[in-house]
């Protein structure tokens, strides 16, 4: 039996190395549409796909390499009020590098990696897409052009790119930095929190907040009426208290000895009397009223 354990345990620690790495979905099984386009049902797509042509400019390839970026919420956490991000926010490579990109998304949607600006005659709409439904992995190839100049690479899924996930890739010296690459360049709009009132204890504890005298200067008609309707409710409810207070007792030592449905028949015959009385006061009332009203004057 300690040897069945034993050797359980050992295949157990073996075995996270490999469930480790397996962790991953891998795209590696594309379909090709043609003109670089490759995709499967899994939600794994690459688009521009080019390891073959070079750019016009570029006589040979200058170097080969071969990057891995990581996308997730996790690598937004050091850039406050940022959602995604890449774990990579700037990239620099020679002009015609022939380039790999492994892309990984650590999160459980949608992400991209999207190079925008390339020549369109050789990556249909200038673009090179990589996106992949995590957390999986997706590689693609392109061919750097020549020159210098930087591109935007970021995640096209609705608001990814405003809440934090893109970065700039320089070809040779680049020519310029991109605004509101997260820890790079400064934003274009900067988060203000100027106008927003500190919270305080109070306000945590359900207390009034700093803003709450204008809000009750503007709805203090609705505020009075509540109030004066609360206290009705409350006076009410303390003659009710009296009255059941004064009533206990005789009630204690009328109910004393009765069942339960000996006491609401009880209650009911009360009731019923009650509105028996009223009604016959009410008829009272107006046969008094009717025969007042029949006399007539004597004459002079």
């Amino acid at each position: 039996m300690v040897k069945l354990l034993s050797v359980a345990i050992i295949s157990f620690l073996f075995s996270v190395p490999v469930m480790a790495a397996e962790e991953y979905e891998e795209h590696n099984s594309l379909m090709n549409h043609g003109d670089g386009h490759l995709m499967d049902m899994g939600g794994g797509m690459v688009m521009g796909q080019n390891a073959d042509t070079l750019p016009g400019g570029c006589e040979e390839i200058s170097e080969t390499k071969e990057i891995t970026v990581h996308a997730g919420h996790k690598f937004a956490e050091k850039f406050p009020g940022r959602m995604f991000a890449f774990d990579t926010q700037e990239f620099n490579f020679k002009p015609c590098t022939k380039l790999t990109v492994h892309f990984i998304n650590d999160d459980n949607i949608r992400h991209q990696w999207m190079m925008h600006g390339l020549p369109k005659y050789l990556y249909n709409k200038g673009m090179f897409h990589l996106e992949v439904t995590g957390p999986a992995k997706i590689s693609g190839t392109l061919i750097l052009p020549p020159g210098d100049k930087t591109y935007l690479v970021h995640c096209d899924i609705a608001q990814h790119m405003e809440k934090g996930m893109k970065a700039q890739l320089k070809v040779g010296k680049g020519d310029g930095d991109l605004p509101s690459i997260p820890g790079v360049t400064d934003y274009v709009i900067q988060d203000d929190y100027s106008d927003i009132q500190p919270i305080t204890a109070a306000a945590v504890a359900g207390n009034v907040s700093a803003q709450a005298p204008v809000v009750a200067t503007k709805s203090a008609p609705a505020a009075a009426q509540k109030q004066k309707d609360e206290s009705m409710i409350s006076g009410m409810t303390v003659i009710g208290l009296a009255i059941g207070l004064l009533l206990a007792p005789f009630l204690a030592r009328k109910f004393k000895g009765m069942s339960a449905s000996e006491i609401v028949a009880y209650v009911f015959d009360l009731l019923r009397s009650a509105v028996e009385l009223i009604v016959k006061l009410l008829s009272d009332l107006v046969k008094l009223a009717i025969s007042s009203k029949n006399k007539t004057l004597p004459g002079n």
